[in-house]
């Protein structure tokens, strides 16, 4: 059993998702992820059979990528697939009732895994991520994005200052999502090779506070953590909140801002075939050569 801590409420995750799909998502995020999730396959020089779309809220990632022509077939990994909150995707010929901290795949099943903004909610991050490694065929690609640290930076400010002010005390309201530098050795600790991480931040633009609240409950990505305050939020804190934001975060024509950062993982499992390191002691030309710099042997101090 994982000795992680348990931050994320997931049957709660998993109802805010319906939620959203009954309101009527708000997809501005999740579209401009599946563009650029196509956008990059096209730059891998080969074709995949068999894919998996794991866990992305809606169909954008999914139909992008068989769009792309790069793959053959897409399996739909959702744990909401075929509840009355959630139809059956249309765009996929399968689709599989799963979680993403416990996939359903035999080993060396899968060519490609795909997610879009879905694992920034998983519990043990790094287990799912070696539960896909294993998953994939060797030389199988994992192609995701998550949403990254400095997401809702402006919001996460204006709850604390305005809850230390008027409660004399901070709850968790917005989630501390990962760090680029720490997903990049999470891929690295679960066997990917060839791994590389990079962040798309996003700023966009809301009439006000409220606006931007009111987007996130139409995203599914209101506040899911255990440790949240089970209690009602009091007008004032929320006043002040509103104020801190516009104080803060507003441009000259009174709208407010909002950054969400998209940070890409991707990393292979590992292949013979793929380029490896060199071994110690194989290099055939001195460093000092390609320098143009005098070797010293060591210990020797380099004169002035």
């Amino acid at each position: 059993m994982s000795s992680l801590p348990i931050l994320f409420d997931r049957s709660l995750v998993r109802a805010r998702r319906a939620r959203a799909s009954k309101l009527g998502a708000s997809t501005f995020l999740l579209d401009r992820v599946a563009q650029e999730m196509c956008e990059r396959l096209a730059t891998v020089r080969r074709r995949f059979e068999c894919a998996v779309d794991l866990g992305t809220p809606t169909e954008a990632v999914l139909r992008a990528v068989l769009a792309g022509g790069k793959v053959a077939a897409v399996i739909a990994a959702e744990a909401l697939a075929g509840t009355p909150a959630r139809p059956v995707r249309q765009a996929s010929d399968c689709v599989v009732a799963s979680d993403e901290e416990a996939l359903p795949f035999r080993d060396g099943a899968l060519d490609l895994v795909v997610s879009g903004l879905a694992l920034q909610f998983v519990n043990d991050l790094p287990g799912t991520l070696i539960q896909i490694r294993r998953a994939l065929k060797p030389d199988g690609l994992l192609l995701a994005a998550l949403a990254g640290g400095d997401t809702l930076t402006e919001l996460r400010q204006a709850f604390a200052i305005a809850e230390a002010e008027v409660e004399h005390g901070i709850s968790p309201r917005v989630v501390p999502f990962a760090d680029l530098r720490d997903i990049g050795s999470l891929l690295q600790r679960a066997g990917f090779a060839l791994p590389v991480t990079d962040v798309d931040r996003i700023t966009a633009r809301y009439a006000s506070p409220f606006a931007l609240m009111h987007d996130l409950r139409r995203m599914g990505a209101t506040n899911p953590l255990i440790e949240r305050s089970r209690h009602p939020l009091r007008r004032a804190t929320l006043e002040r909140v509103t104020e801190v934001y516009r104080e803060r975060f507003a441009d000259s024509d009174g709208r407010i801002r909002a950054t969400f950062e998209i940070v890409w993982l991707s990393g292979w499992a590992p292949h013979e075939s793929q380029q490896q390191p060199l071994a110690p002691g194989s290099a055939r030309r001195r460093l000092a050569d390609a320098l143009g710099a005098k070797e010293l042997p060591a210990g020797e101090k380099a004169g002035r």
